[in-house]
């Protein structure tokens, strides 16, 4: 990395770390997305007596091309401190993202085990069935960018804080990690709760079918959202992702955690 000068993070795109109590929360915002398309989430989860905290992913919330820089370790590493400092903290830890963050969740999930309460995704992105994608590695030696997928709201008057263009060359370590993470769901062990978007025009439904195909481990549920797009934590059905995450934190948190705080009323 180059010693010039940081970009300054897009204003409303800032990490947060909200509430507090016996049972964590990680939350993991999506690819070009930031902590803004979770802190809906996130307040609500706080409200509840919960520890949440949601990083900003190295790369993201500044400038586009400052994503070209960083790779899906880089990413995955930001995550894995946040859930770290929220074990120092909480008897018990759950990991939730969107797209992505759903990516990373699952994978956090497998390299921690039992570690992990739960794990919550939201539109998770295990890989993709455009064939344009072959072409990525070598489009990213020649243009460093490609038109965005951000937004992908049905809500009226909602906007997402996201780059309005995909780095190509980050775009291709993202691939790395559907790898990855898809050929270790089986080591996947806590319980799943997946959200899917019915029209969904970023993430297509096969990556939900790998999910549910991949992770034969653990106990999986998948809850279809009908009045969503992508960014569904920011959409008409957020209510719905997040009444029913709460309540899977209820089912699955230890009873000591449970009891040291509001979460078991």
């Amino acid at each position: 990395m180059g010693s010039g000068p940081r970009s300054s993070v897009i204003p409303g795109a800032e990490p947060f770390e909200l509430g507090g109590g016996g049972t964590g929360v990680l939350l993991v915002h999506g690819f070009t997305g930031t902590p803004h398309s979770m802190r809906p989430w996130g307040e609500f989860l706080a409200e509840a007596g919960l520890t949440v905290c949601c990083p900003l992913l190295p790369g993201h919330g500044t400038r586009w091309q400052d994503m070209n820089a960083t790779t899906w370790q880089d990413w995955f590493g930001a995550a894995d401190d946040a859930f770290t400092r929220l074990r120092q903290r909480c008897e018990t830890v759950f990991v939730m993202g969107l797209s992505m963050g759903g990516t990373l969740t699952l994978r956090l999930a497998e390299v921690h085990g039992s570690a992990v309460a739960g794990a919550v995704t939201v539109n998770p992105s295990l890989g993709t069935d455009r064939k344009i994608s072959v072409l990525a590695p070598l489009l990213s030696r020649i243009i460093p960018a490609v038109p965005g997928v951000a937004s992908d709201i049905k809500a009226r008057g909602e906007r997402e804080i996201a780059y309005q263009r995909v780095p190509l060359r980050a775009y291709v370590s993202l691939s790395h990690l559907w790898r990855v993470t898809v050929a270790e769901l089986g080591r996947v062990v806590c319980p799943v709760l997946t959200f899917r978007s019915r029209v969904d025009h970023v993430v297509e439904a096969s990556s939900g079918q790998i999910l549910l195909a991949g992770a034969a481990s653990c106990t999986v549920s998948e809850r279809v959202l009908e009045d969503s797009y992508h960014v569904a934590t920011l959409d008409n059905d957020r209510q719905t992702i997040f009444e029913e995450s709460l309540e899977f934190i209820r089912t699955h948190a230890l009873p000591q955690a449970q009891a040291s705080g509001p979460l078991s009323g």
